[in-house]
């Protein structure tokens, strides 16, 4: 399948939360639009984070299920249309791949660890093998039209970053090394204020999880309602 048209943020973030949560809560899925917009508008394992409506999620559903890479579900057995992805049958990923661009699509650049440890939950995918992780990034650089780029570590950095190509909103300027001019004219301090001696205290360890966990249980609460609201009405 030709990418040459590229995804736009908006579609970049659909298709990205329908892999996600395909290959980690596939019991709720495929997903209506409320629990769709849900986990796309998502505060955690989301960079940037998007406030996306109704109407524009079905947009976008529209827009990709043009391009052969989603499918609405609806009829029998289906009180309200379901969404799903198809990027594995259309562009030919398998999960390690299909998770590590997941990743990329929805947080943005990130270094072999932070992808290996969160494609963890990602059924099919590497199960926290770094070396899988790693094959995966290969293939998906190696494509006649790749879908992502290692990126030169950059001062200040510890490790290299990965970075995905299909969305030029996300990939293709983060490619780019910072400009020389940068690095010799660095910008003056910022003034100090009261709050540069106390900083706001580190999150609690396993707080993101424990919020992740609860958006989930809210998208299966609305799609719950969605069943509800079209047998009430039915």
């Amino acid at each position: 399948m030709d990418i040459a048209d590229q995804l736009n943020t908006a579609e970049a973030r659909v298709i990205g939360s329908l892999i996600e949560k395909g290959a980690t809560t596939p019991d709720n899925y495929p997903l209506s639009t409320n629990a769709l917009m849900a986990a796309c508008n998502q505060a955690t394992s989301r960079d940037p984070v998007l406030d996306l409506g109704e109407r524009e999620v079905d947009a976008q559903m529209l827009e990709l299920r043009q391009r052969g890479l989603a499918r609405t579900l609806s009829g029998a057995g289906h009180r309200v249309p379901k969404h799903r992805h198809v990027v594995d049958e259309a562009i030919g990923l398998d999960g390690s791949e299909l998770a590590v661009i997941a990743v990329l699509l929805l947080r943005g650049p990130q270094t072999l660890n932070e992808i290996t440890t969160r494609t963890e939950r990602y059924a099919g995918g590497p199960e926290g093998d770094p070396e899988r992780v790693s094959e995966a990034i290969d293939a998906l650089a190696a494509r006649s039209e790749p879908l992502v780029v290692r990126l030169e570590r950059q001062p200040g950095e510890r490790e290299p970053r990965i970075d995905q190509l299909w969305s030029p909103t996300r990939g293709g300027a983060q490619a780019e090394s910072p400009p020389l001019a940068a690095e010799a004219s660095p910008p003056p301090p910022a003034p100090t204020s009261p709050t540069a001696t106390n900083p706001l205290p580190a999150p609690a360890p396993g707080l993101e999880a424990r919020i992740e966990q609860l958006e989930v249980a809210l998208a299966e609460q609305t799609r719950r309602l969605d069943d509800l609201l079209t047998e009430l009405n039915g």
